[in-house]
């Protein structure tokens, strides 16, 4: 068998990996977007969010709390936050959102899309294809079916009873 000379290759890939976390974001701030204020509505479920981005230091205010009050999962902080992310424009938008209706889901979804209509509306050449690629610009329009009559729930019916 022939052995594998080539060892010293292996290891300096692995040192240079072993930098890097997931969190870690290489190109942050270094989209080419414009830097100027936008507005955008974003609608989920039940969920109305109204979105103001302004130039700022990425400060985050939902209805007068920050980010992490508000959403305390970091699941839903990534998602809220995942627009700015895609464009490389952390820290570049200071965020001022209004948000009722709904759970703590689809508050989260209606500011995703809040933020990404207010990106593509500050630079819509620079910002629209990769939104609109990565699914950000369009709207989900799952809602809850309503209960029809004679049955319990939407879709479940009575027990059936033989005797």
């Amino acid at each position: 068998m022939a052995e594998n000379t080539n060892n010293s290759a292996v290891q300096e890939t692995e040192e240079e990996l072993t930098s890097y976390t997931t969190e870690t974001n290489a190109g942050a701030g270094t989209g080419t977007s414009a830097i100027e204020p936008g507005y955008g509505t974003g609608r989920r479920k039940e969920a109305v969010a109204r979105v103001r981005l302004v130039p700022g230091s990425g400060k985050w205010t939902i209805n007068g709390r920050t980010l992490e009050e508000y959403f305390p999962s970091k699941l839903l902080q990534r998602e809220v936050n995942s627009p700015i992310v895609l464009l490389k424009l952390e820290g570049k938008f200071d965020a001022i959102v209004l948000v009722d209706g709904g759970g703590t889901t689809g508050q989260a979804g209606a500011i995703r899309l809040g933020v990404a209509r207010a990106l593509n509306a500050i630079d819509r050449d620079a910002n629209r294809a990769t939104l609109k690629k990565a699914g950000f610009l369009t709207r989900d329009a799952r809602v809850v079916e309503r209960k029809k009559a004679g049955l319990h729930k939407a879709r479940r019916a009575p027990q059936f009873s033989k005797r």
